[in-house]
């Protein structure tokens, strides 16, 4: 079929009455389906279920240097967690804090310690006039969530395909001594699916900020979650490149493996210089006297090595990748030819980016809810849920059946059609 744009008014009218009546029988199925956030699939958590059987009321639970797990102590995680993170993330476990269940509470404590007590002693944010946020877009909401939450100010950087607008990035942090951090999820980026280039994490170490708390929230959540075996990203490593560049204390990253073992319920950390992690661990010591030891050395028994984890990942792609597939196939097959919309095909990761017509993300999303699917609310890969072309959509295909994804990649691109020739019409 021809692109929309080339068709007449009476063309369009046609088409929109034939969408409308498939429209209206597509709805009258009752469908529910539910793409809206990257959750594993209950196929993918029963890949994990026999780490139960690590441990039983006879196992040891000391580890190789005598601590007992099932005690109080050790703040920043076993020995071996840190080397189990060390090894997959190719750092010093020196350099490694292992935390709780997840990342994002990290996160969200690091936030909060800067805005509360400073950063390594300086200026807590909260004394400051203002305090602002770089925010590549589209991101994560999540993220967005922590920073509008504290009161801060975001500002919207491009995302690229190769990474954030570096240059717009520099001139903030060398510029702006307001500007304290960026949010970044380098590999396989949320939603996009993109990873940064080389160049793009030489131009990060190489920042010279006004601001000596600038702090990078190098978030790699999907480090090792390629989708191919024959096509896999490759992430430079950003801690190695600050170390070159004298900015050790500029980065913090962490990493999880919630969708790796269970959802909320693995091992997370974050990687950064020793300074940096004394700071941490000054508050930590009144928080908390330890996180949950079993669960880290549950881990470590498990998966014993990195490649342990990285064949695991293998077993989690044969579920993930045909479901990315068919919504592609789907998208290539309904939607490439008619030039009322764009989409990223990651090798890796947990998202598909879906760019529509200025002005028609809201109502795809509307038209797909009343029709059973629940999808990612509009706006909510911006700061402030303010998305300026209200454009992008964030498409999740991990947590439906491959079936039930194929039924929603099919229903998304009807209503991206019926909404496109509205829109169309409606500009004539």
């Amino acid at each position: 079929m021809k692109p929309y744009c080339e068709l007449t008014r009476a063309e369009l009218e046609n088409l929109r009455e034939i969408l409308k009546k498939e429209y209206e029988d597509v709805k009258g199925k009752g469908l529910s389906l539910n793409m809206a956030r990257g959750k594993p699939s209950s196929e993918q958590l029963d890949l994990v279920m026999d780490m139960f059987d690590v441990f039983d009321s006879g196992s040891d639970l000391i580890t190789e240097s005598g601590v007992d797990v099932r005690n109080y102590g050790e703040l920043t995680g076993i020995r071996e967690a840190k080397c189990l993170i060390a090894e997959l993330m190719e750092v010093d476990p020196d350099n490694v804090f292992v935390f709780g269940n997840a990342s994002l509470p990290i996160m969200y404590d690091t936030v909060s310690r800067s805005v509360n007590f400073g950063v390594n002693k300086g200026t807590p944010w909260n004394r400051l006039e203002k305090v602002k946020f770089l925010c590549p877009v589209p991101g994560y909401d999540r993220h967005f969530a922590i920073t509008e939450q504290f009161g801060i100010e975001m500002i919207n950087i491009p995302l690229n395909e190769d990474g954030p607008d570096m240059d717009l990035v520099k001139k903030y942090v060398e510029n702006d001594d307001t500007v304290k951090g960026i949010w970044c999820v380098p590999k396989y980026s949320n939603p996009t699916g993109i990873t940064y280039s080389d160049e793009t994490v030489r131009a990060f170490a190489a920042l010279k900020p006004k601001a000596p708390d600038f702090r990078i929230f190098w978030d790699n959540a999907y480090a090792v979650h390629d989708l191919y075996e024959d096509r896999k990203d490759v992430l430079l490593n950003i801690i190695e490149e600050c170390r070159k560049n004298g900015n050790e204390d500029m980065v913090y990253q962490f990493v999880s493996t919630s969708k790796i073992t269970f959802a909320g319920a693995g091992i997370a950390a974050v990687i950064t210089s020793k300074a940096n992690l004394e700071w941490i661990k000054s508050t930590m010591t009144i928080q908390t006297i330890g996180y949950d030891k079993i669960n880290q050395l549950r881990h470590v028994r498990y998966f014993k090595n990195a490649e342990g984890i990285r064949n695991k990942m293998k077993e989690h792609a044969k579920i993930m990748a045909p479901k990315f597939d068919a919504v592609l196939d789907c998208f290539d097959r309904e939607l490439s030819d008619l030039g009322i919309g764009t989409y990223t095909r990651p090798n890796g990761g947990y998202f598909i980016s879906f760019t529509a017509m200025k002005g028609c993300a809201k109502k795809i999303i509307e038209k797909c809810r009343e029709a059973g699917m629940v999808t990612t609310g509009a706006g909510a890969t911006f700061p402030y849920k303010k998305d300026p072309d209200d454009s992008n959509i964030r498409i999740a295909p991990s947590y439906p059946t491959l079936k039930e994804m194929k039924e929603a990649a099919a229903l998304f691109a009807l209503c991206v059609k019926l909404v496109s020739v509205e829109k169309l019409l409606e500009a004539e």
